[in-house]
């Protein structure tokens, strides 16, 4: 009950200093468009620490060494929390923006902050607005940003990881980018599994073996979703078992 009612707090004077950065953030844009990216992803991240710290999320990293830090990546996540983006996103190490649900867009003050990153809003119910936001993902690759997607399509309520989305993986296809699996156990257990209250929790996250399509067969590069599936599966079922309940 503290740790939610605090975050609550937290979240409040956040918003409310932001309006100002917003200002600021955008002065610098016309300026230096670099640097209020790097400022802005920092100052997001800042608040996404604060917000786990306060949480008590404690949060075990794995393979951190395999994100490549001079080159644009797509990470390929799988989806069980409200805390998979407030985590994942404070360890990108340069400018990253998420794919998220279009109906985020419409939070006041938040979408102002997604968009500075970089970030997409993807309309799943409308096929062709759908394509134009890979597309818009695949500019933002090929111009140095890296992008995280979560290919479920949904938040997974059940074990394991649901099938993914094979057009998730366009981004990667059409840009060359190397794929990042970036599979996370537990987060459901720091919100969604006692709603409407976060609890202590300790998480784990891990970074794959980056996968160059360059690299595999035909058979699976036209397959890359169940490819990917496949290996991000391994890697949760073998960690599900490490994490502090």
């Amino acid at each position: 009950m503290i740790r939610t009612l605090l975050i609550i707090i937290f979240l409040i004077i956040f918003f409310i200093i932001s309006i100002p950065l917003f200002l600021i953030e955008w002065l610098i844009g016309k300026f230096n468009p670099h640097a209020k990216d790097i400022s802005s992803l920092r100052i997001v991240q800042t608040a996404f620490k604060i917000i786990r710290f306060i949480g008590g999320i404690h949060t075990t990293v794995i393979g951190y060494e395999n994100i490549p830090k001079d080159k644009p990546v797509l990470f390929i996540g799988n989806h069980r929390g409200f805390f998979d983006t407030i985590i994942s996103y404070s360890m990108m190490p340069g400018i990253t923006g998420f794919v998220a649900k279009k109906e985020i867009e419409k939070v006041p003050l938040l979408r102002v902050w997604m968009r500075y990153l970089h970030c997409l809003f993807l309309d799943r119910a409308n096929i062709k607005e759908g394509l134009k936001t890979i597309l818009k993902g695949i500019d933002e690759v090929k111009a140095g940003i890296s992008m995280v997607i979560f290919p479920e399509g949904t938040r997974n309520k059940g074990d394991g990881i649901m099938p993914f989305k094979e057009g998730s993986f366009k981004i990667a296809e059409k840009s060359g980018c190397l794929i990042i699996p970036m599979v996370q156990n537990n987060t459901s257990a720091a919100f969604e599994d006692h709603f409407p209250f976060i609890r202590r929790t300790h998480t784990i996250i891990e970074f794959g073996t980056p996968i160059d399509l360059t690299t595999l067969s035909k058979e699976d590069r036209k397959a890359i979703g169940a490819y990917t599936h496949s290996i991000m599966l391994k890697m949760y079922e073998k960690k599900s078992v490490s994490c502090i309940k």
